[in-house]
């Protein structure tokens, strides 16, 4: 049994992990939508995890039956956290870039901390709202990095194929809502259900509700047109984005408040911004860099943070 202080760190580990896998798929997904549909890629994301993860779909022998509240709180969190996410997402960093995205993501903490607020009745304590005004502030930074005479290159212009920035962003925005009721409502299921039964029975909702999509665009489309290094890429994003993402975060959320664990978010445009520079090309200007910096402060302001009495 660990000690507080422990549990802790490893809860604070947990947390940043999941969201820098979370940053990196969210960048990675970039040419996987280039060649395959949305709908498509979304169902095989589930397939291939939900073949992953049958060992843990059974349920432990000291595990309480499930309530009919459990049970209408896993379907939204699989309806918002994963479905709705999923679609938002692919379809906005199609017409953004991942450092765009990263530019968006990072006002996911300051949107749990009043989420966690408003549903959760927690108590925000100063530091926190300091926190979460860091991210706040690191995405006034990076947006005005993109409106200012100054900005060039692939983060300043948008996507190359001439797609829709303003939407893509606005997308994108949509999924970081969906990401703050994923957190709100996955702090409520932990107290019943294990990490692992919580990813997968959220995936097998997922599967269940993209699977007349994904049929619909199997039908016609021509897998032979996809490379091994697309495969290899898909098998990836499945397993991260549904298997080690979740796992990681709910195992680390059981031992946090939801606002405070909201704040290692900022994890996530952080690595899909330096995905997106380190792998894809993408370009990464001094302020924007400042902006990442400001984020990163908020994470040390939750260190050792209590709630507010």
């Amino acid at each position: 049994m660990m000690n507080p202080s422990t549990q802790r760190l490893f809860a604070y580990a947990c947390l940043a992990a999941s969201m820098s896998l979370t940053g990196s798929y969210v960048a990675l997904s970039k040419p996987l939508v280039a060649a395959l549909p949305v709908f498509l890629l979304a169902w095989m994301r589930f397939g291939i995890a939900a073949i992953a993860m049958l060992p843990w779909l059974r349920k432990p022998p000291d595990e309480a039956p499930m309530t009919a509240r459990t049970r209408v709180l896993l379907f939204l969190e699989s309806f918002l956290g994963n479905f709705l996410f999923s679609i938002c997402m692919l379809f906005g960093v199609s017409m953004t870039t991942a450092v765009s995205a990263g530019v968006v993501m990072a006002s996911i903490p300051a949107v749990i901390a009043l989420m966690s607020w408003a549903f959760l009745r927690e108590r925000i304590g100063a530091r926190m709202w300091a926190a979460a005004g860091c991210a706040v502030l690191g995405l006034a930074l990076l947006a005005f990095t993109r409106a200012g005479p100054a900005a060039s290159g692939p983060a300043a212009s948008g996507p190359a194929d001439g797609g829709t920035p303003w939407l893509g962003n606005l997308l994108v925005f949509c999924a970081v809502l969906c990401e703050g009721f994923y957190a709100v409502i996955g702090k409520k299921l932990t107290g019943s259900l294990t990490p692992r039964r919580i990813s997968a029975l959220i995936n097998l909702w997922g599967f269940t509700l993209m699977t007349p999509f994904g049929l619909y665009y199997a039908i016609d489309f021509d897998f032979r047109s996809v490379t091994a290094p697309t495969w290899l890429l898909l098998v990836f994003y499945a397993l991260a984005a549904s298997m080690g993402t979740v796992w990681l975060w709910m195992t680390g959320a059981r031992h946090l408040p939801a606002a405070q664990g909201g704040i290692f978010t900022v994890m996530l445009p952080i690595s899909a911004a330096l995905v997106g520079v380190l792998a894809l090309g993408e370009t990464l200007s001094a302020l924007q860099m400042l902006a990442f910096a400001v984020a990163l402060l908020g994470i040390v302001l939750t260190w050792n943070h209590r709630p507010a009495p």
